[in-house]
């Protein structure tokens, strides 16, 4: 079953399941979100279209981060006036999870956990640099140990090797020509 919300003056297609980035919303992290503005459904009974909006549906979420967006540069120019301004500017998001959709006689609800992980520390698993809460509960693997290099036996392939060829001695510089001397006859 899917739904068709709109928020923030925008529209989204959503499942439950589905993770959704929309205009900031008020709430705490884990609050529960309710939307009653659907605009359609659709679902195993077939398409169901609002006119404009369906009454009685409603689509369930739970928040899950609210942040600040990608940075947007702003850059304003006038030709040859030595005139030239550079802004930016980080729109406040809301990251929601979908849980659940009811109406038109049919319920979808989603039966999985809602992680309340942050996009930043998803960033820091991802490379690597945050503790997973798993390695934590687990005994950490041990640390391999180094490799350790033998050094003999590259020592004794350059004892028998012969001796490298030694730097030729620096040539002499040749004498400095002495100037023609002309001769007025």
């Amino acid at each position: 079953m899917y739904a068709v919300i709109k928020t923030g003056g925008k529209q989204y297609r959503v499942q439950p399941g589905d993770v959704i980035v929309v205009e900031k919303l008020d709430g705490d992290v884990g609050s529960d979100v309710s939307f009653g503005d659907v605009l359609m459904l659709g679902g195993d009974k077939g398409v169901t279209l609002g006119a404009p909006l369906i009454s009685g549906a409603a689509v369930a979420a739970t928040l899950v981060e609210t942040r600040k967006g990608e940075k947007i540069k702003i850059f304003k120019k006038t030709r040859r006036q030595g005139y030239r301004r550079t802004n930016g500017h980080r729109q406040m998001e809301t990251v929601l999870r979908i849980t659940g959709i009811d109406g038109a006689g049919e319920k979808a609800k989603w039966d999985g956990e809602t992680s309340l992980m942050t996009k930043a520390e998803m960033n820091l698993r991802a490379r690597g640099l945050a503790p997973r809460v798993e390695e934590t509960e687990v005994k950490a693997k041990p640390a391999r140990s180094p490799k350790v290099i033998d050094a003999a036996p590259k020592a004794e392939a350059a004892a028998d090797a012969p001796v490298a060829a030694r730097k030729a001695p620096a040539k002499k510089a040749a004498p400095k020509a002495k100037p023609a001397s002309t001769d007025e006859a």
